[in-house]
């Protein structure tokens, strides 16, 4: 009879909410208005606010009153919730619920068709078809009553949901998961913008890279800006006029992960924008990074599957990464709770809805408090959407949407039971009214034996297992009368007892059969202690022996970033690159992070001191042309691109850093790739294992721009190829035509109507050059592209400060002289594309000889780590000093990277970037014993033996932790994903396999990656 009250009261309610004004009846129309009245429950008003035995009033959709001792509507239909607890419904603000996923063109990411340089989109829209701010989410937006019941029945009421698709994404509109007419169900229009860092189904060309996408944003905020004026020159522009209008709204980043994190916040800071930024689950990683942004996040609880290693053999295939990350990231949003970051969270990401409450019980054993959990899901999101005098918590004059739960909605063993949107009642398990979770006597009797006793734990309408000798799940359901469960009495027995009876107050009864097909009678009842077994207690063991956060997260991070130390090196041969040349027996003396001092007989009380008999100290090796630690190298989808900056997407946690520390190597100067004439901006980095991207940077340093010559830019080999230039002449035009448009773009600058110029980030990069406050380092190799290079630049007045590969440049050693350029070159590379067929090893002395300032680069993660080896080979081939020869990885490249001030030599005070050698630093057989940036320890040889050790135990620890995951009743598991790195270097034309995932960084541009 209840059921049917309750029937009966959702179609009034219902009837009521349907009549929409506008829109023609057919039939009669019913405009009843219904209310309830639900009494005796624990209502947890807001995460704040818990009321006992207090009634909750609801009227056409709208919450009346709640609390104790309110006034009932004499027409209310009134439900008793003794011991039910009511909470406001969770509120998702990163959905795509009801809106259409992009259609993404067949073919459309063909890497071998011609390039896509302009938008396909018809009518007057953004130049690039990845900004789509004219996508109005509410215009795509309708009801889907399946995926709308998946949600509620994880306790959803409201969702933010927009078209996850582009970079500018438009804006997304807010809607409750009721059953009814769009124009009911929507509860704001326009309630957000979003953006990401994904073209999405945009198959233009541009941008290609992470930091072209940071371009393209930071280039729109300067154009949206600028078109409030209303230029007549730019005529109507939806897209921008889009922008523009949605920049009152809540701004949502959708970041996926930490570094991205960081890197929308600071384009954000650059425009006066706070994003609410989208999470990927990895933030604990950093989290301190994560707090300085001062912005609130959305949190998925998509964490990772334990990978399937059954055979420990198969733990080769995972990175330790990748295990410490399975571990640790349930205990993502504890950790925002900790440091005190505003989060909300959403159900995102989650290839199973269902799972959600789960994983969400899992973060909660992981350290999220209850009460937080409750703040994410109501108060935090629609606060964050300005609706919070709408939705979110149960107070008067909201919309009724709220959950009724047979207890604490948190607990294991809690069911959501019924759904309220809008005041429209969706039911959930609601057999479950009458609760039946705990744990069971059974008792099944037979005529054939003695009675067998069993337990049952019952966690639900449509969960129970069999407690014996192992936990035994078996197939049981309850529909509120009727119960039915099957079990195998003993783990591996085939054959099941049957049962199926009803429920008589708090006894169950009932017949069956047993193994042999006996028949059977029941009975059961609820024990008189419940115990609480499954995932939460695993859970929270597994909480508990967690390894450690290391900067960075991956192997070899440390616990503890190094600190400078005062440190005195004892009796080494150093070498000074200064005109004290090489000093026997000497000292260094290192204090707050500057060479002190460089001498005989040096002392300083509590100085860590360094013995360096039988040793040798020099600076530590610069790396002219490197492509390490970053996460793309080329934006090669148009001629010039000299608005990108490889800086925007640095990955300090690329393992070639350490690598790299152990050779030697301090400073790397990390350029965009060969793909274009004029490539993007480039970044000097110091190698501060375990430092952040913007730690990992030179401070202060001159800027530099990588150019182009030659076969990677004209594509020759490339059929496909239908972006200007296809020929060397035409690389001299891109150049030409770049600066004079640049000329012009500076004297508009200067001009009366400076005003109205619109700021142009590819053409202020040229003008930087133009004045002398950019420089260039430049890809080459045949000597007539370097003559004709050096000519347009005496044409506009700048030199070419460095030409790299450089391969014929003993041709035009005294052209490059008379110039001003740097050269920086191969030890010995040759013969590997038609461009370098006149290549010699002599190069780089010949080079010297005539008085160019010459370095030995790697542009190779491998070769970087020995690059005292690839300098001693010009001691072999033209007889170089071996001084010279060292300088040509430390003092040269600093002196053509402007930074020869602090780094490159041994003398009072420039940075303390050092390193201790086991022998002759030429030699093949000397060993980085100790790599010091900035007077602190970065690597240490026998810190090293140490650390690979502890890699060993971790790998071991998590590698027993997967395989008890397969252990019966664990959890699921997935097959082990071999791990790949990407490391970018050059080869020839065309990317070489080295046992890793390799991308040719300079000849990728053939292939348009």
């Amino acid at each position: 009879m209840k059921k049917l009250l309750w029937g009966l009261a959702g179609l009034w309610l219902s009837t009521a909410a349907i009549a929409q004004e506008t829109y023609p009846v057919n039939g009669v129309a019913d405009r009843r208005e219904g209310a309830y009245a639900f009494t005796n429950a624990t209502i947890v008003k807001d995460p704040q606010t818990t009321l006992r035995n207090a009634t909750l009033v609801i009227r056409d959709g709208k919450i009346v009153s709640v609390g104790t001792g309110v006034s009932i509507p004499a027409d209310a239909v009134v439900v008793d919730c003794k011991d039910k607890f009511i909470y406001p419904s969770f509120i998702d603000i990163f959905s795509d619920y009801g809106v259409p996923a992009p259609q993404r063109p067949a073919g459309a990411f063909n890497y071998n068709a011609p390039a896509q340089l302009t938008s396909n989109q018809k009518g007057a829209y953004s130049w690039n078809q990845a900004i789509k701010t004219d996508v109005d989410a509410v215009k795509l937006f309708s009801v889907d009553e399946a995926k709308a019941k998946q949600l509620r029945d994880v306790g959803f009421g409201t969702v933010l949901t927009h078209q996850k698709d582009g970079i500018a994404r438009g804006t997304g509109v807010l809607a409750t998961l009721q059953s009814n007419a769009e124009n009911l169900v929507i509860l704001k229009d326009r309630a957000s913008a979003h953006y990401s860092f994904s073209k999405g189904s945009s198959t233009q060309s541009y941008p290609s890279s992470l930091m072209g996408t940071i371009a393209l944003l930071r280039q729109s905020y300067l154009d949206a800006q600028w078109y409030k004026n209303k230029p007549a020159k730019e005529g109507l522009n939806i897209s921008l006029q889009a922008w523009n209008d949605q920049q009152a709204l809540p701004q949502i980043f959708d970041a996926n992960d930490k570094w991205q994190a960081a890197r929308a916040d600071r384009i954000g800071d650059e425009f006066g924008v706070q994003y609410i930024i989208k999470a990927g689950g990895n933030e604990y990683q950093r989290i301190n990074e994560m707090a300085a942004t001062k912005a609130p996040f959305i949190l998925s609880l998509d964490f990772p599957q334990p990978q399937d290693l059954e055979d420990p053999n198969d733990a080769r295939f995972v990175s330790l990464t990748d295990m410490k990350h399975w571990e640790m990231a349930p205990s993502n949003p504890a950790a925002f709770e900790k440091a005190n970051i505003p989060f909300a969270i959403t159900a995102a990401d989650l290839r199973d809805q269902k799972t959600f409450l789960v994983n969400l019980r899992k973060a909660i054993n992981y350290g999220l408090s209850e009460t937080k959990a409750l703040d994410a899901l109501t108060k935090a999101p629609a606060t964050m959407l300005g609706v919070y005098n709408t939705v979110g918590s149960l107070d008067a004059g909201k919309i009724a949407n709220f959950i009724i739960t047979s207890g604490p909605v948190f607990a294991e063993r809690t069911n959501i039971l019924s759904n309220w949107v809008q005041g429209a009642k969706y039911s959930v398990k609601e057999d479950n009214w009458k609760n039946i979770v705990g744990t069971y006597n059974f008792t099944v009797n037979s005529a054939t034996g003695a009675p067998q006793q069993y337990k049952v734990d019952v966690r639900g309408s449509s969960t129970a297992s069999l407690i014996a000798k192992d936990t035994i799940a078996g197939k049981f359901s309850f529909d509120g009368n009727a119960v039915r469960f099957n079990f195998a009495p003993e783990k591996n027995v085939r054959t099941n007892i049957r049962l199926s009876g009803f429920r008589t107050g708090d006894q169950w009864q009932g017949t069956g059969v047993d193994t042999a097909g006996n028949p059977v009678w029941w009975t059961a009842a609820l024990a008189s202690e419940q115990t609480v077994k499954g995932d939460s207690a695993k859970d929270r063991r597994m909480a508990q022996t967690m390894g450690d956060v290391v900067y960075p997260f991956t192997g070899f991070g440390l616990k503890e970033l190094p600190k400078q130390e005062t440190i005195l090196i004892r009796n080494a041969t150093v070498w000074t690159n200064e005109k004290d040349g090489v000093l026997q027996g000497a000292d260094v003396l290192i204090r707050n992070g500057k060479i002190a001092r460089v001498g005989k007989g040096l002392a300083e009380p509590g100085a860590r001191v360094i013995d360096g008999t039988g040793k040798h100290v020099t600076p530590g090796i610069i790396d002219e042309h490197s492509h390490i630690a970053a996460a793309s190298i080329n934006e090669g989808a148009q001629s010039v691109t000299s608005e990108v900056r490889v800086g925007d997407n640095l990955n300090p946690e690329d393992i070639n850093i350490y690598r790299q520390l152990s050779g030697g190597v301090t400073t790397s100067h990390i350029l965009h790739g060969s793909a274009n004439t004029i490539g993007g901006q480039t970044q000097l980095i110091k190698l501060r294992w375990g430092a952040n991207d913007e730690g990992l940077k030179f401070a202060n340093a001159d800027p530099f721009i990588k150019f182009a010559l030659g076969e990677n830019v004209k594509r020759t080999s490339s059929n496909s190829n239908n972006r200007f230039p296809d020929t060397r002449m035409g690389v001299e035009q891109v150049l030409d035509d770049a600066f004079a448009r640049a000329r012009d773009y500076e004297r508009a600058l200067k001009g009366k109507d400076a005003k109205n110029v619109r700021r142009d980030l590819e053409l202020d990069a040229l003008v930087e050059i133009l004045n002398k406050k950019r420089f260039i380092t430049c890809h080459s190799y045949v000597q007539s592209e370097i003559n004709s290079a050096m000519k347009i630049g005496e044409k506009y007045g700048f030199p070419f400060n460095t030409f790299t590969h450089i391969l014929e440049g003993y041709k035009v050693a005294d052209k490059m002289k008379a110039h001003g350029a740097h050269a920086s070159t191969f030890s010995d590379w040759w013969q590997y594309k038609m461009e370098v067929v006149d290549a010699i090893p002599y190069n780089a002395t010949l080079m010297n000889r005539v008085g160019v300032n010459v370095a030995i680069n790697s542009d190779d993660a491998e070769m970087a780590r020995r690059l005292n080896q690839e300098a001693a080979k010009s001691v072999k081939y033209g007889g170089m000093s071996e001084e010279d020869a060292l300088k040509m990885v430390t003092l040269n490249p600093a002196i053509m990277m402007h930074v020869a001030d602090r780094v490159g030599s041994l003398k009072a005070g420039k940075d303390a970037d050092v390193v201790v050698w086991s022998d002759h630093p030429l030699s093949i057989y000397a060993k980085a014993e100790t790599t010091i940036v900035d007077g602190a320890v970065y690597f240490d040889r026998a810190k090293d033996a140490e650390l690979r050790k502890q890699v060993a135990a971790e790998r071991n620890r998590l590698i027993k932790k997967f395989i008890g995951e397969k252990k019966p009743g664990a959890g699921n598991t997935q097959p082990p994903a071999v791990a790949s790195m990407e490391y970018m270097h050059t080869c020839s034309d065309h990317a070489h396999s080295h046992g890793l995932l390799v991308v040719d960084a300079e000849e990728a541009a053939l292939y348009n990656n």
